[in-house]
């Protein structure tokens, strides 16, 4: 990671004349891309890493043809000789997902749906004249191929997993026919491919769009399903409805001809159906196979929403053996099988989680049962050997950033958590009253702290149960 760093300084360089005054590395999403914000004064740029070269051509081309439109997206500054790290205009840090994290569903919030969803028909329809397809990262048009590919993702990588018995040739069929049906939709342009609310930024009451590079030539309904279905955002019916007709509106204000908004809606829930497929599949990817702690915990979410769908819509087509399979998938008890067990305000554990130093000994657990575990950081580059965080600890930022940029610290926790989890999981059903974790380091001041304070987090969030946070070496931390 350093080294990228250094040629994220080196870039930037070249183009301000200046050195950069940091670079801090941002939480890493969904993909591959890594992105930094690079501060100069007042003034800050994101650069992005990206080892697939095709995809950083494709974001830049897209950039400049949509900027040169007068549409919401970022300005790309520069890029390195081999494309893997470019600079980009900083829209800001407040997503819509963030704003709705923060409000609620208030009516500022709506309105800034509405904006996203004006917008959005502009820079599907006005984007897409004189638009180049040959740039797209894939397949040119999201066709046929493209929607049996993603009931296909849904298949292998969540569908599968469950390991229930179905007929494969009919579900097969099932997909030729739902696929067959949602090609043939009349209106084509630039989709987004992934429009949600985490990819709209709002900046002093205006919103703009990023990570639009996997976009390509598809039906308008796509994207609008996209962002009224993600389950996050977690609109009501009346919302997603009249957000829905407003969309259209807009729509209609930029075509010749008026929309056929029977058909358009009809078709509409088929897109609906798709998008929540595709997300299925990639929370299954990411979270059953790469077992990414994030995405394991917004399957249920997920499931929630589709099973919604299967009870509350109808797509316009009939697919008997998906449809029944659907069913027994999205059921409440296939969804409480990826719904972690959640500490109610009775239950008795407390889980005990500490930092300590080898140098001043283990900390000692008096509980009934005692035990617990005892992860060692010692494998993980220490910030204290380097001046600059000698003074500090896992609780400073640049601390944060160091152990998070240049060690493999995410990946450790990672493991972690799955160890852990197991047993918090299994002492939650069975009414334990205690568990001690305990991380430790050389001076119990930077790792292990670090590694604490991520680990008491997780559980809280991912259990509601009760922990008690101590670093037990603090009084003799370096100052």
């Amino acid at each position: 990671m350093e080294s990228v760093i250094n040629g994220i300084e080196t870039l930037f360089t070249s183009i301000r004349g200046t050195a950069a005054t940091r670079v801090e590395k941002l939480p890493q999403s969904g993909s591959d891309r890594i992105y930094f914000r690079i501060y100069e004064g007042s003034k800050t740029y994101i650069a992005t890493y990206n080892l697939h070269q095709k995809e950083t051509q494709t974001f830049i081309h897209f950039s400049k043809h949509f900027k040169a439109a007068g549409l919401p997206v970022p300005e790309v500054f520069a890029v390195n000789s081999d494309d893997t790290i470019y600079i980009q205009e900083d829209l800001g840090t407040e997503s819509l997902l963030n704003q709705i994290e923060k409000e609620g569903h208030t009516q500022n919030v709506y309105a800034l749906f509405q904006k996203s969803l004006a917008q959005l028909a502009r820079i599907q329809i006005k984007g897409d004249e004189g638009f180049d397809y040959n740039w797209c990262i894939t397949a040119k048009e999201f066709g046929k191929q493209a929607i049996l590919s993603d009931l296909l993702y849904f298949k292998y990588y969540f569908l599968d997993t469950l390991q229930l018995p179905y007929d494969k040739q009919a579900m097969l069929e099932d997909f030729e026919a739902l696929s067959t049906y949602l090609t043939h939709t009349q209106h084509k342009y630039f989709m987004f491919r992934d429009f949600q609310s985490r990819n709209i930024i709002v900046n002093q009451n205006d919103v703009h769009f990023i990570d639009f590079q996997g976009g390509m030539k598809g039906a308008l309904q796509y994207d609008v399903a996209s962002l009224l279905w993600q389950a996050k955002a977690e609109l009501s019916e009346e919302w997603k409805d009249e957000l829905l007709s407003y969309y259209m509106d807009q729509v209609d204000g930029l075509l010749q001809a008026p929309l056929d908004r029977i058909t358009f809606e009809s078709q509409y829930n088929g897109y609906v159906l798709i998008r929540l497929l595709q997300v299925m599949g990639a929370y299954g990817f990411r979270g059953l196979f790469e077992r990414k702690a994030h995405f394991l915990a917004s399957i249920p979410l997920a499931m929630r929403n589709l099973q919604f769908f299967i009870e509350n819509k109808r797509v316009g087509i009939v697919t008997p053996e998906f449809d029944r399979v659907l069913k027994i998938v999205m059921s409440d008890e296939m969804i409480a099988r990826f719904e972690p067990p959640q500490a109610a305000e009775s239950t008795p554990l407390v889980v005990s989680v500490n930092s300590f130093s080898y140098k001043k000994g283990f900390p000692v657990d008096d509980s009934e049962n005692g035990g617990g575990f005892m992860f060692d950081m010692r494998g993980i580059l220490n910030p204290g050997r380097f001046d600059d965080y000698k003074k500090l600890s896992g609780l400073d930022k640049p601390v944060q950033d160091f152990l998070e940029q240049r060690t493999k610290m995410n990946e450790y926790l990672n493991s972690v958590w799955d160890l852990i989890d197991i047993t918090v999981q299994d002492y939650l059903k069975r009414g334990f009253q205690n568990l001690q974790i305990n991380f430790g380091c050389t001076g119990g001041q930077h790792r292990s702290v670090y590694a604490a304070e991520q680990t008491a987090r997780h559980l809280r969030n991912k259990y509601k149960v009760k922990t008690q946070l101590s670093h037990t070496n603090k009084a003799n931390w370096v100052k």
